[in-house]
C-alpha cells in the first residue's frame, strides 16, 4: 500500500475504501495534527494504535491512548493533535466515507 500525505508530518493508508465505508491507518508526527472541521455525513470512529492523541470537540477534549477509541457524529467540529512525544498510529472508520464531506472551520490546509 502506498501511504498518502494529509498534512505536513501526517501519512495515511486507505484499509478499505467503500462506497459506504472507509477504513483508514493514519500516522501522525509529534507536534503534528489538523485543522478544526466538520462533516456532514460521515460518523467517524477513531482507535488508537500506539502513541497519544487529543481530540477536541466543542464540549469534550477527548485524551486517548492505545487500546481507545472516540466516535464522532456528524455535524460535530472536532480538531485531532498528537500531543506527545512519540509518533501517533490510529484507524480512522468512517461511513460514509469523507471524501467531498469536509469543510474547514479554522483557516489551514487540513
Amino acid at each position: 500500500m502506498t501511504p498518502y500525505q494529509w498534512n505536513q508530518g501526517c501519512f495515511g493508508w486507505h484499509l478499505l475504501a467503500d462506497p459506504k465505508l472507509s477504513v483508514i491507518e493514519e500516522e501522525v508526527a509529534p507536534g503534528a495534527g489538523e485543522v478544526l472541521h466538520i462533516h456532514h455525513q460521515a460518523q467517524q470512529f477513531f482507535y488508537v494504535l500506539s502513541g497519544v492523541v487529543t481530540i477536541i470537540t466543542a464540549s469534550q477534549d477527548f485524551h486517548l491512548k492505545q487500546g481507545q477509541g472516540v466516535a464522532i457524529t456528524p455535524e460535530t467540529p472536532h480538531q485531532l493533535k498528537n500531543n506527545g512525544t512519540e509518533v501517533l498510529r490510529f484507524l480512522v472508520i468512517s461511513s460514509p466515507p469523507t471524501k467531498n464531506d469536509r469543510e474547514n472551520i479554522c483557516a489551514g490546509s487540513n
